[in-house]
């Protein structure tokens, strides 16, 4: 019958062709004003490039994508290019009084209203 073949992970091999990737798109994002790194529109195409030169390597090396290592030099890559892209975390407060009210009571006086036609149109069997 027919061997299956198996193809080991060469990792060594892999480690060593990722930097290629990563200085390739160092080399893209020069082109890109440093204050607009948080922008993603500003730089797709240079990040798409990367993330398949770094699919490419991991598969000429026999190695699954996205793999651990793989991942650990694209989070180094991230660490390098964005790490001051954090965002700020929102900070929610409650609307003013006189909107909050309005909110509150409008639901409030609705269902009232409901309930005072429901049992007044009840009372009055000779309406229906």
């Amino acid at each position: 019958g027919a061997r299956l073949q198996t193809n080991l992970c060469n990792e060594s091999l892999m480690l060593e062709k990722l930097p290629a990737c990563g200085k390739s798109f160092e080399e893209m994002m020069k082109k890109v004003d440093s204050k607009k790194w948080c922008n993603l529109t500003e730089f797709i195409m240079y990040y798409d490039n990367f993330t398949q030169c770094t699919e490419r390597e991991a598969n000429n090396a026999s190695c699954f994508w996205p793999n651990p290592l793989a991942e650990g030099f694209i989070t180094g890559i991230h660490k390098q290019f964005f790490s001051n892209c954090t965002s700020e975390k929102v900070h929610w407060e409650d609307p003013p009084d006189e909107i909050l009210i309005t909110l509150v009571l409008i639901p409030v006086m609705l269902t009232c209203a409901m309930i005072t036609l429901v049992v007044w149109c009840s009372k009055r069997s000779d309406i229906l």
